[in-house]
């Protein structure tokens, strides 16, 4: 036998067994459906874990309080409430401090009355000396104030009139302390406790 005849027969065995092979329809198509199903798994595994990366940091963020400081309450007109409390200012007593025009709002032991034939007020000057009324008499004296509060006050000469009046010299006698505010005065004994309050009058 020729070679010839060896490589057709060859040939025709070949193209026999090709024959007898069931052929695999949409083999292209399978294989690419497989390939976009790989793709769509590979996605939704990568969504579920950048959902899971935000649910972890928006917790994170929640339990930490974020990196925003602290506001604070806000009134109804908008303007921020201060959270410290208001409080009367109170100013280190001096000469300075108390000068001024101070009437009488409480005095311990005594009943104030309503009026009086002249204003019973007491007037501080800057230079240590005082006067004023006790609603009949004129009143005036000399003062000293610590560094610490500390008070004493001389009573100078008065003429004395009989009347109902207001024991400023009393008060004044008696106090060993004395505290200034914004607009009141107080006069304190000796163990602290106090004696008189004054109000600003002009």
């Amino acid at each position: 036998m020729s070679n010839t005849d060896l490589e057709d027969d060859l040939r025709g065995t070949l193209d026999r067994a090709a024959a007898s092979v069931p052929q695999a329809t949409g083999l292209s198509d399978r294989a690419a459906t497989g390939a976009r199903q790989a793709r769509r798994r590979s996605w939704m595994v990568s969504g579920a874990a950048a959902v899971a990366v935000a649910a972890v940091a928006v917790t994170g963020f929640a339990l930490t309080g974020g990196n925003t400081p602290e506001q604070p309450p806000v009134a109804a007109n908008g303007a921020p409430q201060s959270k410290a409390p208001t409080t009367t200012a109170v100013r280190p007593a001096s000469a300075e401090t108390v000068a001024g025009t101070w009437r009488a709002t409480t005095i311990t032991g005594t009943k104030l009355k309503a009026t009086w034939p002249v204003d019973p007020v007491l007037v501080f000057k800057a230079d240590g000396t005082w006067s004023g009324s006790d609603g009949c008499n004129p009143l005036q004296g000399t003062f000293t104030i610590g560094q610490r509060g500390e008070f004493a006050a001389k009573i100078g000469p008065q003429r004395l009139i009989g009347c109902d009046n207001v024991p400023h010299t009393g008060v004044l006698q008696s106090a060993k302390r004395i505290e200034v505010g914004t607009d009141t005065l107080t006069f304190a004994a000796a163990d602290g406790h106090e004696l008189a309050r004054y109000a600003r009058a002009r």
